[in-house]
């Protein structure tokens, strides 16, 4: 069944009974909610979000994405694989119980035992072991140098180590197993509804303003933009380009703009054979065009990043010509902007053996982050002049990510943030070949190997000297791009809005929406 915009706002809005929060509560409309309560169940940005308004991890970042104190008030590297984490004296469980050295091994440890659909391995690919020295001393054995360890460990979150390994989701989202040390204490959630949080007076980050936090999971735009005109909410974050601009001239209402982490990338799978075959002539072939560099450049040429930024996106992002955004560790000067050439494009398809194209399956997620369905959408429009036929599908994320996991997927598009700040974190997820041993290679859904940039990474990951790993990961930079190993798009903005005056906020370039960090305006 499909809806339009203006009825899927009118249902939603019917469906959020709330009155006007109180100045003690907070309400807030979120495009995409948690998948579950167990903060070990998935990497997804917003399930990160959500959960650690109940759990605190060992390191935390900034609004910037600087590293600061969380649970662990400091950490140093004893040797080449050591580190000590001093971890933070007094602090509370929500059922009053003391935070202390055994919770945080026990919360390494169980990452790995928790199956579900995007692994968090990846943010402990580099521990080997984990040993207490005392109550408030971790020691982390590594595979080898790990200079981006407390990087990783950002979105380390600490349950109870009386959690037991056996906990699962049954357990977590019932609040059974809810117990965190963060600000807020769980009181209920309904999928793909409302998580409902209450203050903890016990936080050892102090006073939060906010006796209670509604997060509701509002993923139509246009009904969260109506949610927020309506009063049924105080902050909507995800405000879609269409309603930005109306929004700028309305004083009833105010607007929150910042840069993001999150770049849209295209993933051409180089699987031999595809997943789903293309056409050409109508008729299935066996071959894998996208394992031809010349049509991944082709791909690459014909994508127009300025009408993707100015148009499909009302100005709200930047073209994106690598996988990290400007300044981050590992980013490059030596890659220019990236070049909209069609009859370029044209030739390399030719001279790759398709001048009257192909037809190819297209997927990407649509409620991912602001813009992922409609910038689909215009690649879909853009391949077409190469005289190729692209079936975009834009689905839900629940649907999307499993499936990309299973790489069933010939092409797709989805946002990557490079959230610790640092090249390992991407390029060793995405783009190594993938290693179960090592931990690299949990993300790479395009059957990408390129051996050269293996060596190139994999010495950057071992090397301790910061100028020598920064020049080693632009090396890596520039041979995952030569390669079109993924195709980088936009970089995404963010637009939070709120009824005018009456909060503080401070817009985060990761995108999180962090109750505990708002303040009522004064």
């Amino acid at each position: 069944m499909t809806f339009t915009p203006l009825r899927g706002a009118v249902a939603a809005v019917a469906l959020i009974a709330a009155m006007p929060a109180a100045a003690e509560d907070l309400v807030i409309g979120l495009r995409a909610g948690p998948d579950s309560i167990d903060p070990h169940w998935s990497t997804l940005g917003s399930q990160a979000e959500a959960l650690r308004h109940v759990y605190d991890t060992l390191v935390d970042v900034d609004d910037k994405l600087q590293l600061k104190p969380g649970l662990a008030v400091s950490w140093e590297p004893i040797d080449d694989t050591t580190w000590d984490f001093k971890l933070r004296e007094g602090v509370k469980f929500h059922d009053g119980t003391d935070f202390t050295a055994e919770d945080a091994k026990f919360s390494i440890e169980r990452i790995p035992e928790v199956t579900g659909p995007m692994s968090m391995t990846l943010y402990t690919k580099y521990v080997d072991s984990v040993e207490i020295i005392d109550d408030y001393t971790l020691r982390v054995h590594t595979k080898g140098i790990a200079p981006a360890l407390p990087n990783d460990f950002t979105r380390l979150f600490v349950v109870p180590s009386e959690t037991g390994m056996e906990a699962g989701n049954e357990e977590f989202n019932s609040g059974e197993k809810a117990i965190g040390t963060g600000p807020f204490t769980f009181v209920s959630w309904q999928p793909k509804g409302d998580l409902v949080l209450e203050k903890f007076d016990g936080w050892w980050g102090g006073e939060v303003a906010w006796d209670t936090v509604t997060r509701k999971e509002i993923p139509d735009d246009a009904a969260r933009v109506a949610a927020l005109r309506s009063g049924q909410v105080d902050l909507i974050n995800y405000v879609p380009a269409s309603d930005y601009l109306s929004m700028q001239n309305d004083s009833d209402l105010e607007t929150f703009v910042s840069d993001s982490v999150y770049i849209l990338n295209v993933q051409p799978s180089q699987a031999q054979p595809l997943p789903q075959k293309v056409r050409v002539n109508g008729e299935e072939i066996d071959d894998n065009p996208l394992a031809d560099l010349r049509v991944r450049k082709a791909l690459d040429l014909a994508i127009n990043r300025d009408v993707l930024v100015n148009v499909v996106l009302e100005g709200l992002g930047t073209p994106a010509n690598q996988l990290m955004p400007e300044g981050f560790f590992g980013y490059t000067d030596e890659i220019g902007a990236k070049p909209y050439d069609i009859e370029q494009a044209k030739e390399l398809l030719a001279e790759a053996g398709y001048p009257d194209g192909f037809e190819i399956d297209f997927t990407c997620t649509n409620n991912r982050v602001p813009g992922d369905a409609v910038v689909c959408e215009a690649l879909a429009q853009m391949w077409s002049r190469l005289g190729l036929t692209v079936n975009a599908q834009a689905l839900n994320g629940t649907v999307f990510f499993p499936a990309a996991a299973r790489k069933e997927y010939s092409m797709a598009m989805s946002a990557w943030g490079t959230l610790t700040g640092e090249a390992a974190y991407t390029y060793g997820a995405m783009i190594r070949t993938p290693d179960a041993e090592k931990g690299f290679g949990n993300f790479n859904r395009t059957d990408y190997s390129n051996p050269e940039f293996d060596a190139v990474f994999d010495e950057g990951a071992q090397t301790l000297d910061a100028e020598e790993r920064r020049a080693l990961y632009e090396e890596a930079s520039l041979i995952a791009m030569e390669d079109r190993a993924l195709i980088p798009t936009v970089i995404l903005q963010t637009v939070w809005a709120a009824d005018a005056d009456t909060l503080d906020f401070t817009a985060r370039v990761d995108q999180e929406t962090r109750a505990y960090e708002i303040m009522p305006a004064e």
